[in-house]
């Protein structure tokens, strides 16, 4: 089926005469009609759509659910449009699917339905914004369904780094554990969530600080990103990106889409829940990764790997992964269709190499919690085989961790690894969000035919799979609800958009806060000069907002202070303290530098006079 959706400001149509004999619908529609502020659907339905005409006018509402749901109205109009295909159903077939589609969206929507098989004069009004034309290819396909089969239930426990291990609630109701352990329980183990159906506070921060926001011209949970943010985005994606080059990851580029064939792309997409698309000439599905994962396996197919280059670890922070998100999950950076996720794959030798690189990168994921300064709470998933097996194993790896972590023991597996090492905070709702993960996968190399060369055979290498920070946006938010804790609420110098902001008290010191601010720029420290026509405490007060970690008043005396060595005498407010002190120039920028660190340190992406920047988001 072809389907040409245009929201409209009205259409109107009248019958003339017949299209041909026998085809003219005569009863149950109407020969004329008008709808106001609707979505007109003209429909073309096509000789591929009789294999299953009842799925097709499923796949057709639910497309038209989704449209409307964008568009924000109620009202339909059906309209028969054959121009849209060359490759026409039966048209008693037609007709049954735009009755049964017809019947299937009168109990939510007021629906219009022109009749088939006439030819009509019509009128139709574009609204003329950038959704306001969509266009679909719809198939008789049948989606996945939500019901899986019933499975046997994981057992759940609580491994201390001392080596004991416990019932999982029982531990929950111990002192031995977290609040934000116990949240983590009550979600994965009992399934009780917090706060359920609450927007997350993050949300309003990343509008608030104009760091992110949705865009309504794209697909429902996608983001656009505001200067500020993207700092923070760009910020966070070169530490992880050095962290893993560090460890030895070797960075790669891959395709964000790949042709697999039908058969292929519907294997990949049960296998890795990956959103499909048809390529530009609409015979072929095309498939968006969830992450670096087919890509990667792609260069080791290709690649003559020896033993002696395992392990062989390849890296990449794709520009976007996609999932195929329901509508009604997405929620602001932890939940989105469009994410960033840096990806390591690491070839091994056997399972006892891949388990020593599981341990260590599980490690590397921990640090980045330190780094960050967020507090991770790590779950261990493992099948019943594998804890059979490494029972002691496992007990090692929590001792490593040092900290209790949730283990599942699945009873069989359900999925491309034998066993799983995530790491989750817990938001402000109470509800965890799992973030760096790290797997062991023993199938897939088989699965994409990636072999090395062990002397007189080839044998596929375990790969272990891991994101040492996870979803950068879900890092993001995070960090916003761990900063939205502090007092003062704060971020960490290396990601905060303006590091120092200088506040000439008069229009005659905004030069001299330029040089300072200069000056601060070639050494590598984001600052601002808040020039604006307002008060001192009004600009103090934008600087609280802005939550500056480092910010000065600057006026005659700072200026008639300044010695030429260790530039002016300042009183500034460091944020991290709540509370003003007396530092030199020079004293400043080395307590700014120190913050920093080892960590990166863009450039100010905005420019440095505030009154010259635009409000991204609407007040």
């Amino acid at each position: 089926m072809r389907l040409l959706f245009v929201h409209s400001d009205h259409l109107e149509f009248e019958t003339t005469t017949e299209a041909g004999e026998g085809l003219a619908e005569t009863e149950g529609v109407p020969m004329e009609g008008r709808m106001e502020d609707c979505v007109t659907a003209f429909v073309s339905v096509e000789t591929e759509d009789e294999a299953d005409l009842d799925a097709v006018v499923e796949n057709a509402a639910d497309e038209l659910r989704d449209v409307t749901d964008r568009l924000n109205t109620r009202r339909i109009v059906l309209y028969p449009y054959a121009h849209l295909s060359d490759d026409l159903a039966d048209p008693d077939a037609a007709k049954t699917v735009l009755r049964n589609l017809e019947t299937g969206l009168e109990a939510d929507y007021e629906v219009l339905r022109a009749p088939f098989g006439w030819y009509k004069t019509f009128e139709v009004s574009c609204k003329g914004h950038p959704l306001s034309e969509l266009s679909r290819h719809v198939t008789s396909e049948r989606r996945e369904s939500d019901e899986s089969p019933e499975r046997a239930p994981s057992e759940w426990k609580m491994a201390f780094p001392d080596g004991e291990t416990v019932d999982a609630r029982e531990a929950k109701r111990s002192d031995r554990v977290s609040d934000d352990m116990r949240a983590f329980v009550a979600a994965e183990v009992e399934g009780e969530t917090a706060s359920a159906g609450e927007r997350p506070p993050h949300v309003e921060l990343m509008r608030d600080k104009e760091l992110a926001d949705y865009d309504e011209s794209s697909d429902a949970g996608n983001l656009r990103w505001y200067p500020r943010g993207k700092l923070i985005r760009d910020s966070l994606m070169e530490y992880v990106d050095d962290l893993a080059v560090e460890y030895g990851g070797m960075p790669v580029e891959t395709p964000v889409m790949y042709d697999l064939g039908v058969r292929a792309v519907r294997e990949h997409a049960e296998k890795f829940g990956e959103r499909q698309y048809r390529s530009e000439s609409g015979d072929r599905p095309m498939v968006f990764r969830p992450a670096a994962c087919f890509g990667h396996f792609s260069v080791m197919r290709d690649m003559d790997l020896a033993e002696s280059d395992l392990p062989l670890r390849l890296y990449e922070t794709p520009a976007y992964s996609f999932r195929r998100e329901r509508r009604d999950e997405v929620t602001g950076l932890t939940r989105q269709r469009a994410f960033t996720t840096p990806d390591m794959h690491t070839a091994t030798r056997d399972v006892a190499q891949a388990k020593e690189e599981l341990r260590a990168q599980a490690k590397l994921a921990l640090r980045t919690g330190d780094d960050l300064g967020l507090s991770y709470e790590p779950a261990v998933r493992v099948t019943r085989e594998f804890y059979d097996g490494n029972e002691a194993w496992v007990e090692s790896l929590v001792e490593d961790l040092g900290k209790p972590a949730l283990l599942e023991i699945l009873p069989e597996r359900r999925h491309y690894w034998s066993v799983e090492v995530d790491f989750a905070t817990v938001d402000r709702l109470g509800r965890p969000v799992e973030n760096p993960t790290v797997q062991l996968d023993v199938e897939s190399a088989e699965r994409f035919d990636v072999t090395y060369d062990a002397g007189e055979e080839s044998r596929h290498p375990p790969v272990v799979h891991c994101s040492p920070s996870g979803g950068i946006e879900r890092v993001l938010a995070a960090l916003l609800e761990t900063a939205a804790e502090r007092e003062p609420p704060r971020l960490p110098t290396w990601l905060s958009p303006a590091q120092v902001r200088f506040v000439p008290v008069g229009e005659e010191h905004v030069d001299y806060c330029d040089a300072l601010a200069d000056d601060l720029e070639s050494a590598g420290v984001r600052a601002d000069v808040d020039e604006r026509d307002e008060s001192v405490g009004e600009r103090i007060a934008k600087a609280e907002n802005d939550w500056v970690p480092y910010h000065a008043v600057v006026g005659d005396r700072e200026i008639e202070s300044d010695d030429g060595t260790d530039g002016p005498g300042l009183k500034v407010t460091v944020r991290a303290e709540g509370a003003e002190r007396e530092m030199t120039f020079d004293e400043l920028k080395s307590a700014v530098l120190a913050d920093v660190g080892d960590l990166p340190n863009e450039r100010r992406y905005l420019p440095k006079h505030v009154s010259r920047r635009p409000h991204f988001t609407s007040r």
